[in-house]
């Protein structure tokens, strides 16, 4: 029951490293995680680049929008860990020699990037990655722009609201599944974000879920092979 949920890593290893860093992604590639979730802005000069916030001013020295910024001008900028803030074609290069299944959140609720769908799009295509990235965004035109794109992909909303009907909902605007802040008892691929909690993280591990989006990647692995085990015995 709980084998084919997989663990995401919530903008990597939050836990232990500076969210959104290539430190958390490597640690997390290195010690066997299911899947990693991230966030993705362009700069000025429209490269890819992964941090959460539409400015830098919460996460490394510098302050600002992202978007204001060419992405030579951003590398001046350091997290906390001394690092500059990845771009996607460096993450991609991190971890495209695993079997690691990617989100990639396409950060436009707040800000319209122009072209960012087709950049990163191609992207990631010229990329060999074992497992075709899930992409998803709180913007659904954005996931649309993808469609059109390239409907082949695998696209989902994230909302932090009950969507009614969601099987249809799904079907009718054809996405892979729903990003969750709450699981919902309905027959659709669901990720439900941001679970920490460890009762909340077995719940979900029994109800099935399709994954479970966490800070803490390592503790929710060993509660599943708790979990696993305890039924298999």
């Amino acid at each position: 029951m709980t084998a084919k949920t997989l663990i995401f890593g919530h903008r990597g290893y939050p836990a232990k490293f500076p969210e959104n860093s290539l430190e958390g992604f490597k640690y997390a590639s290195n010690h066997h995680i299911d899947g990693l979730e991230f966030d993705v802005h362009l700069t000025k000069d429209s490269i890819p680049v992964v941090i959460h916030d539409e400015t830098i001013d919460r996460t490394t020295d510098g302050k600002g929008e992202i978007r204001n910024y060419t992405f030579a001008q951003l590398r001046q900028f350091h997290l906390e860990n001394s690092e500059t803030i990845p771009s996607l074609k460096e993450l991609l290069e991190t971890v495209a020699d695993s079997s690691i299944q990617l989100n990639l959140e396409l950060k436009t609720d707040q800000i319209t990037y122009e072209n960012i769908e087709k950049i990163v799009l191609n992207m990631v295509q010229q990329c060999q990655l074992t497992h075709p990235v899930i992409f998803s965004s709180f913007n659904l035109d954005t996931l649309k722009n993808c469609q059109k794109i390239d409907s082949a992909q695998q696209y989902c909303w994230l909302t932090m609201h009950k969507v009614p009907e969601a099987e249809e909902f799904v079907k009718k605007v054809g996405l892979a599944g729903l990003h969750l802040h709450h699981y919902q008892p309905d027959e659709i691929v669901q990720r439900i974000w941001t679970i920490n909690d460890s009762f909340k993280i077995r719940k979900l591990l029994k109800q099935g879920v399709a994954g479970i989006i966490t800070d803490n990647f390592e503790k929710a692995v060993k509660i599943r092979e708790k979990m696993t085990a305890k039924i298999n015995s």
